[in-house]
């Protein structure tokens, strides 16, 4: 009797085609979900990947400054005109009033010649208009003295007559005559006395004038003699001098600058910060530095909040001791303390944040980065102050996303 042989229901070739399909189908799943995330590959080697961090962050800035001169003070030519003669050279030590250089400008010395023969003749003028008024005065004096030597011979006369001829001892005609004379010289004596008093009058307004006159003209003949001293420049105080290149023959405007003289009194340091730190750093604050193995402490004195090439220029002084082997020009670098330290979620400066200005970043898990908002707060040398979107352990893609920030799945390759 024949065996009935049943019919198997999946057969190898049908468990093949399944496979198959199942994997076609898996295949356009994939190729669909690339085509809605863009996604870059990139070997490990190639980014930088850091890890939050839960710990302190201290609020400081790094900054490298320059140590300048506590003082410079400004030299420069109060008249244009071209370098004649060179007297000393940058670097050099010198002391107030040490000749460094000649200002040659012949138009301004025509000038000033010219200026000082005129007043010179003007003074000459009025002296000579005092002299007379001198002169005038002591004119009337003689005459004064005249008249009043004539009035007293003629009182006296006219005393005697007067008792002679009351005893009738002389004529009325005699009397008369003595009366007439006395009566003139006393009229003419007052008239003169009067003149006198108002000549005196007007001579000392006019005296006072010419005097004041004389001393602003004397006054503007010293200002002109040293305007032509000033052509020979000197140092306005003791000190080194620095930014000090004359040519001969170079030409310099009116009170443009021709150099500095640091006065060695001290120094100061001067810092460029970063843009981003505007409204943070203010007077007052403190900070330190080390030179030749030692700390030093620091405070800002003086904040320029002018932002140029994407920084502000502060100064800051030492507090207390300061290294007594500064010189001009070296560089040290400085941390400035903005607050006290706090605790935060902490993660390495890096590239990334030139890219997504702090906003967003690459989360990195079992290979795969994927975008996540985050919220950065303050920054250091060393991190930036995570507030939002990290959790402490999470790695973080921190390198440039400058060839890959369009994409949204970045596929790390080890």
């Amino acid at each position: 009797m024949d065996k009935k042989i049943e019919k198997k229901r999946f057969s190898k070739k049908t468990i093949i085609i399944g496979i198959g399909a199942l994997l076609l189908i898996a295949l356009v799943g994939y190729g669909y979900s690339l085509s809605l995330n863009k996604v870059y590959s990139v070997d490990a080697e190639k980014v930088t990947v850091s890890k939050v961090q839960y710990g302190d962050f201290e609020d400081v800035v790094l900054l490298n400054a320059s140590v300048v001169p506590l003082t410079s003070v400004i030299v420069s030519s109060p008249e244009g005109g071209t370098v004649g003669e060179i007297f000393t050279e940058n670097g050099a030590s010198v002391t107030k009033g040490t000749p460094l250089l000649r200002i040659s400008n012949p138009n301004a010395l025509s000038n000033y010649t010219s200026s000082e023969t005129s007043i010179t003749e003007q003074i000459n003028q009025l002296r000579k208009v005092r002299l007379d008024l001198e002169q005038n005065q002591r004119v009337m004096t003689q005459d004064m003295m005249v008249i009043d030597n004539s009035y007293r011979t003629a009182a006296r006369k006219f005393r005697i007559d007067s008792a002679l001829y009351a005893k009738q001892v002389i004529t009325k005609e005699e009397f008369n005559a003595s009366t007439q004379d006395y009566q003139y010289f006393t009229g003419r004596k007052a008239i003169l006395k009067q003149a006198i008093k108002q000549e005196n009058q007007s001579r000392e307004m006019q005296l006072k004038q010419i005097d004041q006159s004389v001393s602003r003209m004397n006054e503007s003949l010293e200002t002109i003699r040293q305007n032509i001293e000033n052509m020979t420049i000197k140092a306005p105080v003791a000190g080194r001098l620095s930014s000090y290149d004359p040519v001969i023959g170079k030409s310099y405007n009116p009170n443009e600058m021709l150099g500095k003289i640091d006065v060695m009194q001290g120094y100061k340091l001067q810092a460029g910060v970063d843009e981003y730190y505007v409204n943070r750093v203010k007077e007052g604050q403190k900070a330190n530095c080390e030179f030749n193995g030692k700390s030093y402490s620091l405070i800002v004195r003086k904040v320029i909040p002018e932002v140029t090439s994407g920084q502000f220029q502060i100064e800051l002084v030492f507090e207390g001791v300061t290294p007594a082997d500064l010189r001009r020009g070296l560089s040290l670098q400085v941390k400035l303390t903005l607050s006290d330290n706090s605790k935060s979620l902490l993660l390495s400066q890096g590239q990334f944040f030139q890219s997504t200005g702090g906003s967003w970043v690459f989360l990195l898990k079992d290979g795969k980065a994927t975008k996540r908002n985050v919220k950065i707060g303050r920054k250091n040398y060393l991190y930036y102050e995570v507030l939002e979107g990290l959790q402490k352990g999470d790695e973080v893609i921190t390198s440039s996303y400058d060839q890959y920030n369009q994409y949204d799945i970045i596929q790390v390759n080890k």
